[in-house]
């Protein structure tokens, strides 16, 4: 196949606000060993491109300097060792950096195929909060048969992929949000109960709903006041999970129920993990989720999508907060 040597790409010209974001012109990457090349048909777009572009978040070594995690398209190159892909392969994947263009280098274990059924706007969508879900919820928090979970931003993209799962697999699920109407949207994906975190207290109902005995799992996006609040509501031997600070990077604690209740406070960042990590990450999800998908019992929210060239729109929705589910650049 011959491919063109220049692509369209969206280029964070400086930190700052939405409107730093302009379309250039980039070589088109060709795929290391074992990567493959793919033309890309829709990015997503995620809280960690909008810490990119303002500058909090230091891109890996090695990476693009791109924005975009997550992509969806077809292969059109392989690189040296690839044996699992072929050209032509329609495929979703979890990259580090340069979603956000025509063409996308990707590491071949960290490809899926596209979902029966699915659009690449939807497929898209899937592998960043995914793969953070399965990690963090499933590997990192162990959530085992039988056990209770809540998210916080049950609305968000990660909120959404964390609701439809954890329910799939049979759990009882609490989610936070910041209105009548996303409350209801968590419902409506299978949220056992959704609660208004602008007019009750998550603790209080958390401990209500379960008899005094608090859940299980919790998967925090917010930290800061939210995590003493949250040790209140966890069960013994629960577990914390944090996978982000949009509350503060500080919190104060009250240890005395950690010790005495045997409870856990961990979290992770997915992005600078090596490929053999995401890529035991991509299997499992590829024998336990991706068939539930495909059977309709989880699937992908779309709030809206954008052309390429309208990334600064994405982000500006991104941070109004006003949406629920995933935003997404199509190529």
């Amino acid at each position: 196949m011959n491919l063109p040597t220049t692509m369209r790409a969206v280029e964070i010209t400086r930190a700052g606000g939405p409107e730093v974001l302009k379309t250039g012109t980039r070589p088109v990457p060709g795929p290391k060993a074992g990567e493959v090349l793919i033309q890309v048909a829709a990015a997503g777009v995620n809280r960690p491109d909008v810490m990119q572009r303002t500058g909090h978040y230091p891109v890996p070594p090695g990476a693009s300097d791109i924005p975009g995690l997550e992509l969806a398209g077809t292969i059109v190159a392989l690189g040296e060792g690839v044996r699992d892909w072929r050209l032509g392969d329609a495929v979703t994947a979890l990259v580090q950096g340069g979603g956000y263009a025509e063409y996308c280098s990707a590491p071949a274990p960290q490809c899926l195929p596209v979902p029966g059924g699915m659009t690449p706007v939807e497929a898209a969508s899937l592998p960043e909060t995914f793969f953070t879900v399965w990690s963090n919820v499933f590997d990192r928090g162990a959530l085992k048969a039988g056990e209770s979970f809540l998210v916080q931003g049950g609305s968000s993209g990660i909120g959404v992929a964390a609701i439809q799962m954890v329910k799939a697999f049979g759990h009882t699920v609490f989610a936070t949000a910041g209105s009548a109407e996303k409350c209801a949207a968590c419902v409506r994906l299978g949220a056992d109960r959704a609660i208004d975190y602008r007019t009750e207290d998550f603790s209080a109902v958390v401990k209500e709903a379960t008899g005094g005995r608090g859940v299980d799992v919790i998967l925090d996006m917010v930290a800061g006041d939210y995590v003493d609040r949250e040790l209140k509501c966890l069960a013994d031997d629960g577990r914390i999970v944090i996978i982000a600070f949009l509350g503060g990077a500080k919190a104060t604690l009250g240890l005395s129920d950690v010790l005495r209740r045997r409870l856990t406070i961990t979290g992770s960042a997915l992005r600078p993990r090596p490929v053999e990590f995401k890529g035991a990450i991509a299997k499992n999800l590829r024998e336990k989720v991706w068939p539930l998908v495909e059977a309709g019992r989880i699937r992908a929210v779309i709030h809206k999508s954008f052309p390429l060239a309208e990334a600064a729109k994405a982000h500006q929705l991104m941070e109004s907060g006003a949406h629920i589910g995933k935003i997404v650049l199509t190529v």
